[in-house]
């Protein structure tokens, strides 16, 4: 069986799609965390009429959200990671592969040249399984992405009409400042939680401040950033310990 793994986004859609259109045996596997937006789940029906197949959703058994596992585990992010990276992502698709005769990974590594940096790690990490890269073979980029998907006549998730640059879980805790203070100003609950479990735990999600001291005008201001999560998760885990430094 070869996975191609759905995050939710843009690039892995398109990934989704060309797998289909160009190998066999392809298997759509969506990990929920309970920490999409609500529109998630549109936008994955949406996908899955364009696609003509099912995608498939797993989930860990242990947590059920970004906050379940913060609570539990008291813990936030750091340069080696983010506990809800690996829980919630990365050690589901580690059972998957256990359960299941997985031999190839489909990701939604686009053509920039970060990307293919990232991928190349991914097959220095993961030798023993094949790894298929679409979007870099096919030199497209995440703005073609996501014009095919709108040509598609597929609305496109809300955390990007919102003006994110991912379909991260709503409070990603590898946000920098201004992602946190727009989070404050679209997501209110979602800012008022996490600042809450910091306080709780002793520790920030941010270099500089607690939430509930952050300056509303902080951070840069051009759309918010913030390190794409991917599919699984490892993509996240190989940027993040020089992201984890570089947040503004």
């Amino acid at each position: 069986m070869i996975v191609a793994w759905f995050s939710g986004g843009a690039t892995s859609t398109i990934a989704c799609k060309i797998a289909l259109e160009t190998l066999s045996d392809v298997q759509l596997v969506y990990i929920e965390t309970g920490s999409h937006h609500e529109d998630a789940m549109r936008y994955l029906k949406d996908c899955e009429a364009w696609f003509g197949r099912e995608i498939r959703i797993i989930r860990s058994t242990r947590y059920s959200s970004v906050d379940d596992v913060i609570v539990k585990r008291r813990f936030l992010n750091g340069p080696a990671g983010a506990l809800c990276t690996s829980e919630l992502k990365r050690m589901v698709r580690e059972q998957f592969e256990r359960e299941n005769n997985v031999t190839g990974h489909v990701w939604g590594f686009d053509s920039d040249a970060k990307e293919r940096n990232r991928a190349k790690r991914m097959e220095d990490k993961y030798p023993s399984v094949k790894h298929y890269f679409p979007l870099i073979e096919k030199c497209l980029t995440k703005k073609d992405c996501l014009s095919i998907i709108q040509d598609a006549g597929i609305l496109l998730p809300a955390m990007y009409r919102l003006g994110y640059s991912n379909a991260n879980c709503v409070g990603c805790v590898k946000g920098g400042m201004a992602y946190w203070n727009k989070i404050r100003k679209d997501f209110p609950e979602v800012f008022e939680r996490m600042a809450k479990r910091e306080r709780e735990i002793g520790r920030s999600c941010l270099r500089k401040h607690y939430l509930d001291e952050l300056p509303p005008d902080a951070g840069k201001h051009e759309a918010p950033l913030v390190a794409d999560c991917g599919s699984v998760g490892e993509g996240c885990e190989i940027e993040l310990s020089r992201y984890f430094y570089s947040r503004d």
